[in-house]
Parts: structure tokens; sequence; C-alpha cells
């Protein structure tokens, strides 16, 4: 059985959009605040996170009771529950922690915590889409409408890219600055040493292709090859899930579906294709 609360929140999940997705809203503040540095110009700006998650809201129970599971800052030699006002970071040298205060952190680099200092001008079809991190909305503060509206349109007749390096929550940000429609859209982009090499992965090196593989390949991406529309694709997932939550709440049991994904034998692929090829249905 559930107890009240749980069914309470099972129905404010369902109703709480069209889809029945559970969407982290947040009213739009400010996480960030200074100024793009665009030669000598500095254009005052805050920043405004451009993302949410469409994952459902799903609290952690205990089976016996469904009381929700909570988590706790525990002193590791006392065990007792420490404040978030007396918690502070530290960094650990030679077997003794260096504590940093919040002046410490803007004393490193005192310009990148107030400043995002564009670099380089790119064409932004240069970064590897493995470089990209999170969006951000960039809005003109007081007094920077202006030079905001002229490092737009100039981004856009250019065609190019910023890319700026900036401090936000205690560490260097590498980013890039592009128009997107009459906003500036900052992505944080990941420096280079913190992507992994492949260098150690298994993949095939010298595989025979061919000819007939390669033609019935090419005809299969031609013929799924479809203007790019992001409107397309939904989180299905967790409007399933959903599905299966409000089922459950009426106390109906969902049947469990088991799909066995086949797997393609290397004997099997020409046979593939041309199945493939002869369906008028997508690969799921």
């Amino acid at each position: 059985m559930h107890s009240r609360g749980g069914r309470q929140r099972v129905r404010r999940a369902a109703m709480a959009s069209l889809w029945g997705l559970i969407i982290e809203k947040h009213d739009m503040r400010a996480i960030w605040s200074g100024s793009i540095g665009f030669g000598l110009v500095n254009i005052p700006v805050k920043l405004f996170s451009a993302s949410q998650s469409s994952r459902l809201d799903l609290d952690m129970l205990d089976r016996r009771d469904h009381s929700r599971i909570k988590y706790q800052r525990i002193n590791e030699n006392t065990g007792k529950v420490v404040d978030w006002d007396d918690i502070v970071k530290g960094y650990e040298l030679d077997d003794e922690y260096i504590i940093l205060e919040e002046d410490d952190f803007e004393e490193a680099s005192p310009e990148k915590t107030r400043l995002i200092n564009i670099q380089d001008f790119v064409k932004e079809s240069e970064i590897d889409s493995m470089y990209f991190e999170a969006p951000y909305y960039v809005e003109p503060d007081k007094g920077g409408q202006k030079p905001y509206s002229l490092l737009l349109k100039a981004l856009e007749k250019s065609g190019k890219a910023g890319i700026a390096t900036f401090v936000m929550r205690s560490s260097e940000s590498l980013a890039v600055l592009r128009p997107k429609g009459n906003v500036l859209v900052l992505n944080k982009l990941r420096f280079e040493e913190e992507l992994r090499s492949s260098e150690d992965l298994n993949v095939p090196e010298k595989i025979k292709i061919g000819k007939e593989e390669m033609e019935m390949a090419m005809e299969l991406i031609d013929r799924y090859t479809a203007k790019f529309d992001i409107r397309k694709f939904k989180d299905e997932y967790s409007h399933d899930l959903m599905k299966i939550i409000k089922a459950k709440a009426k106390g109906k049991r969902p049947t469990v579906r088991k799909l066995k994904v086949p797997k393609t034998k290397s004997d099997d692929l020409l046979k593939q294709l041309k199945a493939s090829l002869k369906s008028n249905k997508k690969a799921s």
C-alpha cells in the first residue's frame, strides 16, 4: 500500500505537465554576474542557466514504511551533524588541511572571477562537440545594452564565436560565446586535459568491408537523412515511466515487457542491410 504522502506526490507528479514529466522549474535567477571583456570594451552581464532536467523527481524511500531517506553532514570524529554555516573548504597538503575562505578564491584570480575574457574568435564548426558542457543565457546588465548588441550582431555578421575564460564556483572554466536569435549564449567547454584518450579502447582497426555492404549502408543513411529538428525528440522514457506510476497509483500491476536485443553477426551483415532497405520503418 502507498502512504498518503506517496499518493499525493503521485497525483502532483501526474498533474505537473501534459507529458507527465516532472521538470525542475526554477525562477530565472542570475547565477553569475560580471563583464564580458571584448578588447578594451567591458560589457556588464548576468548569466542564467539555459537548461533544466526532464527526469522524474524520484524520492529514495525505506522499502518497509516508505519514509523518505535523508542525508546528513556528519563529522567523522564526533558523529554529530554539522550545520552548513560551519562547513568550510580545505585542501589536504602534507597530511594537513589548508582552509580556504571565500576571499581566497577571488584573490587567486580577481579579474577572472568577474570577467569573461574573450581571447580568440573562431568558427564554431571548428569546436569538437566533445568539449561542450552546460549552456547559459547571457543578459546585459545595467549600462551594457549597446555593447551587448554590438557584440551579438558582430558575431552574427562574422559567423564567428568567442572563446573565453572565466571563474565560476571557485573553478576556472573555458567557454564559447555565440549568438542565438537575439540573445548571447555561453557554453562551458571542457579543457583538453579533461577528455580521456581513446587509445586503450578495444576498437576494430582492419575490418574488411565489402563494396555491396558499403553501398547498402550509404543507401540506408540516405534514406533516413533528414533536417535536424530537436522538437521531434522527447524524453519518452520518463513519459512511459509516468504511465507506470499512474497505473500503480490506481492499484494496477503493469506488465513487464522483456526485450531481447538481437545482435548482428558479421556473416549476417549483408542480410540485415537488405532487410533494412526493404523495411519502411526506421530501426528502433
